[in-house]
């Protein structure tokens, strides 16, 4: 009997598909799998998802959208009410009026992020960020055939680009900036002169500005200042995954500046149809003023995390060389913990994994500028949980 071909492997990938690179946390995370299989009980500190869920209002309002048959297509733009919602949310939060007809309903951030790029990058064009930074940012750019140049944003810089450096680093092909604040992995933010002062450098070169602001909601250190304060042609992106607590109903949003609403509609028509029209009914409960209350609560959960996590890090021997003020992560560096692994993030994660059943990440996911100094941590998990992670990897410390 002849053997049907192999078709797969006679396909030639396109070259986009070489630049994207796999995620080590998710590498470690199978490698836990089997782990947690075979009996052990491990401690995930390595993805960065809420270890809370929606409360109750939202999954009410989910129910009752599908037992009253709202769950066909949408505008690509998104629900009304739901962009009326965000747009309100702008208002008593930030201060900022955001006309609801800006507000691109996506599914999840990446989407909006897709979309973005897919807006504004063309074959060649160059875009900044930080280095280090969340690895999609790069990939969706390289996705759109265009280059992410990634900056060496050191401790100096909180880890985030400056004006300045934007400045020196714009070229004749640099079509934008991509940031994050609060940051993955750092969770660091931009403080808001220097993110005002990064706004008017790329507006005088005719270039975008694009802001991650999925983590926003979980600012701990007084009252945070999106982006869209210093004008309507910057472009926010933000999310319902983290603060909201809804990573796996893929839901997010974008605000574009007002002439370009016409372009991401026909994207978003193109490319994606309409977001989850289930997700956009339930998310509109999100805003209701019991519903932030919990979010509030949960908030400052978080931040008790934050504040018990980093000095417990320093004992062990970890430096945390900028205090994170938002999200839920901690970038330290690992060169002075008493391990033979010191000097080597991925092989200190491999052997935590293994030692003490803790999952954390290597820095090599976020960039290139020193990734085996450092690890990121994610306390998205209970205190005690906490605790007892921070116990094992003393015992393991403490035996060489």
């Amino acid at each position: 009997m002849d053997r049907m071909p192999n078709l797969a492997s006679a396909l030639t990938l396109a070259q986009r598909v070489d630049d994207i690179a796999p995620f080590h946390v998710m590498e470690l995370a199978k490698q836990a799998a089997l782990r947690e299989k075979a009996g052990h009980r491990v401690i995930h500190m390595g993805i960065g998802e809420p270890d809370f869920t929606a409360p109750e209002a939202v999954i009410e309002a989910a129910a009752k959208a599908m037992r009253d048959g709202r769950t066909q297509y949408t505008s690509a733009m998104g629900v009304p009410a739901l962009r009326e919602a965000i747009s309100g949310y702008y208002r008593s939060f930030y201060g900022v009026d955001v006309d609801p007809s800006r507000i691109v309903v996506t599914a999840g951030a990446s989407a909006a992020l897709v979309l973005a790029c897919a807006a504004l990058v063309g074959v060649g064009d160059e875009v900044l960020m930080p280095d280090p930074c969340y690895p999609c940012n790069r990939h969706f750019v390289s996705t759109f055939d265009g280059k992410p140049v990634l900056i060496p944003s050191g401790p100096a810089e909180r880890f985030q680009l400056t004006a300045e450096r934007i400045e020196s680093h714009w070229g004749a092909k640099t079509k934008g900036v991509l940031l994050a604040s609060p940051s993955n992995p750092t969770g660091t933010s931009i403080e808001t002169d220097e993110l005002a002062r990064i706004v008017k450098t790329v507006r005088a070169r005719g270039g975008f500005t694009l802001v991650d602001e999925i983590y926003q909601g979980l600012s701990y250190d007084g009252k945070p200042t999106t982006a869209l304060s210093f004008g309507d042609d910057v472009l926010v992106v933000s999310s319902f995954s983290k603060y909201f607590n809804m990573t796996g109903w893929r839901l997010g949003w974008l605000v574009v500046p007002p002439s370009l609403v016409p372009t991401f509609e026909k994207l978003s028509q193109n490319l994606f149809i309409c977001p989850s029209a289930v997700a956009q009914h339930a998310a509109t409960a999100c805003f209701l003023p019991e519903t932030l209350a919990i979010y509030e609560t949960r908030k400052e959960a978080f931040r008790q995390r934050r504040d018990y996590i980093v000095p417990a890090l320093e004992r062990l021997g970890f430096k945390v060389p900028v205090m994170p003020d938002g999200a839920f992560y901690v970038y330290a560096d690992c060169t002075g913990v008493p391990h033979a692994d010191a000097s080597d993030s991925d092989r200190l994660t491999q052997a935590l994994l293994q030692q003490a059943d803790v999952v954390l990440v290597p820095g090599l996911d976020f960039g290139f500028a020193e990734p085996r100094r450092y690890i990121r941590l994610s306390y998205a998990t209970s205190l005690e949980q906490l605790h007892e992670a921070m116990d094992r990897i003393g015992k393991v410390f403490a035996t060489g």
